[in-house]
């Protein structure tokens, strides 16, 4: 049986998701972002359970069919941004439509209208936020971290970050994490 999950954005949430449904008695089969498939059939009584715990945890468990296809459209985003560097040059709605073989003008309406957002928006909120953490570690060049994040240029990055964030790279870079989101409230 596959689950759907809410708010599933990174290996540490799939950690913490399986490690659940096994205390609960459960056996997960796969975790991957958002979505668990389990051994067995869920009871009326076991999903009250797994969403009890998960609603504690900041989960919840996702039952109709457009909610579904809104979060994996998240976590395809969210995947992209920040487990796959290599493709961030990709157009997102290129993207998105070689992984969920639908019309990329459906899911962008149905996006806007449960989420109040265009995916575009929700895109670049995900990139600036993956721009910030790479700010903080201080590893890369403003102009190394516009290569990796596909930025066409470092001038293009610093606008769309004073855009988004209301300051500059470098500004943000001095004042530190204090700005940085968890990426399940983006």
């Amino acid at each position: 049986m596959k689950i759907y999950i809410k708010n599933m954005v990174c290996d540490r949430c799939k950690m913490v998701v399986k490690s659940e449904l096994e205390q609960l008695g459960l056996h997960p089969v796969t975790v991957e972002l958002g979505e668990v498939e389990l051994k067995e059939e869920l009871s009326g009584e076991d999903k009250e359970r797994v969403n009890l715990r998960f609603g504690e945890l900041g989960f919840e468990l996702i039952d109709d069919k457009k909610s579904r296809l809104i979060e994996r459209v998240k976590n395809l985003v969210v995947e992209l941004v920040h487990y796959s560097a290599d493709q961030l040059n990709m157009n997102v709605s290129d993207y998105l439509t070689q992984h969920i073989p639908m019309e990329y003008k459906y899911l962008s309406n149905l996006f806007s209208e449960i989420e109040g957002t265009t995916i575009e928006k929700f895109y670049i909120s995900q990139r600036i936020e993956r721009v910030k953490e790479l700010l903080i570690y201080d590893e890369l060049s403003l102009s190394e971290i516009a290569d990796q994040m596909g930025y066409s240029s470092v001038a293009y990055l610093s606008t769309q970050f004073k855009k988004v964030v209301g300051l500059t790279p470098s500004r943000f870079k001095s004042i530190g994490d204090v700005k940085r989101k968890p990426l399940d409230l983006l």
